[in-house]
């Protein structure tokens, strides 16, 4: 099964919820903050269709949400 991987930005509040909500329904992910390495940066926005929302959650080539519950 592929990964969940969650692409954050510090001190978003959207990223907090997002967190919050998934763990609480334990839902496993992986964190990638997106202002520390280009490489994830890049991969944002890529999955984000070019628009650096956050957070966006993909799982392996699925985008699973780009915001967070139509906010970021």
């Amino acid at each position: 099964m592929a990964t969940r991987i969650m692409y954050v930005k510090p001190n978003c509040p959207y990223c907090a919820e997002a967190r919050e909500a998934m763990r609480a329904e334990g839902i496993e992910f992986v964190e990638r903050d997106a202002t520390t390495r280009a490489d994830w940066r890049a991969e944002l926005m890529r999955h984000s269709r070019n628009t650096g929302k956050v957070p966006t959650v993909v799982m392996g080539d699925e985008v699973v949400t780009v915001g967070w519950k139509g906010r970021g």
